[in-house]
């Protein structure tokens, strides 16, 4: 594999900003042929596009953009013997593409069938996601390429993993675990919006669970979903909580649940999931 591909897999796979720089077009005598890449990162660079102070100008160009958070791709073009004393005398065109990591992550406790159709929804949409389950059997083997999935004895733990900012969403197959998984979230100040799924009830009980061992759990969203979408389809309430995700995103604000009914969730897919945003 090339090192350029090498090292953009890896920014991939680590979420750290990268600018793919590729000579688009070489007229006349140049250095590298049209389609020669390299990647640069804030403090390295894989591959090379000939070297030289093309090179090098190229590199100061792409941390450049690094820093000055642009996006997207961009152009330049160097006339290789007037601007940048090489003797080549050739005309190259580069394109910058800056490609930064997804701003949203979610992690996902549980693998049952609203966790499964929400990551389903998530698939399409600029994020990563960190699923995660205790049962070996509960996460598929193929999963789309946004998702991590994570198979762990004590999910609670997988906190201390997420990026800070991360949304979190708890709704696996055991209130106990629910309930141990929140705790660890809410002791995290640096997190997002955490949000549980369940009734008004279910977050009573565990607001005060919580509360006896000294958690508050004012960020608690419990239920969780955006007003007003009906169903108790695992696909209605992944759309409803997906929906609400970027909705917080987007406003960057906090939330606090809207009070509803009584109902508890039991072991049933729970009712629509409700939340309203305050500044």
């Amino acid at each position: 594999m090339a090192a350029w591909l090498e090292a953009l897999a890896a920014a991939e796979r680590d979420s750290v900003p990268a600018v793919l720089v590729t000579v688009l077009t070489a007229k006349g005598s140049t250095p590298r042929e049209a389609g020669a890449k390299m990647v640069v990162l804030a403090d390295g660079l894989a591959g090379t596009i000939g070297g030289g102070n093309l090179e090098f100008q190229s590199e100061i160009a792409a941390r450049g953009l690094l820093a000055a958070g642009a996006e997207g791709p961009s152009t330049r073009d160097f006339p290789l013997g007037p601007a940048l004393g090489q003797c080549c005398g050739g005309h190259v065109t580069v394109l910058f593409e800056v490609l930064r990591p997804p701003r949203l992550y979610v992690g996902l406790f549980g693998a049952g069938h609203v966790g499964k159709a929400l990551v389903r929804v998530l698939a399409d949409l600029p994020c990563r996601v960190n699923w995660i389950d205790p049962r070996p059997e509960a996460l598929p083997a193929v999963v789309p390429s946004n998702v991590r999935p994570v198979r762990t004895p004590h999910p609670a733990q997988a906190i201390a993993d997420l990026p800070a900012g991360s949304v979190v969403l708890v709704m696996t197959h055991d209130h106990a675990l629910d309930f141990e998984i929140v705790a660890a979230a809410l002791r995290r100040p640096d997190l997002g919006a955490i949000g549980l799924i369940g009734s008004d009830t279910k977050r009573a009980r565990f607001v005060s669970r919580l509360g006896r061992i000294g958690i508050d759990a004012e960020r608690l969203i419990c239920p969780i979903g955006l007003p007003g979408i009906e169903g108790k389809e695992p696909a209605v309430v992944a759309v409803s909580v997906a929906a609400q995700i970027l909705l917080l995103q987007s406003a960057q604000r906090s939330v606090k649940p809207m009070p509803l009914t009584d109902r508890d969730c039991g072991d049933c897919v729970c009712p629509p999931f409700l939340a309203q945003a305050r500044s």
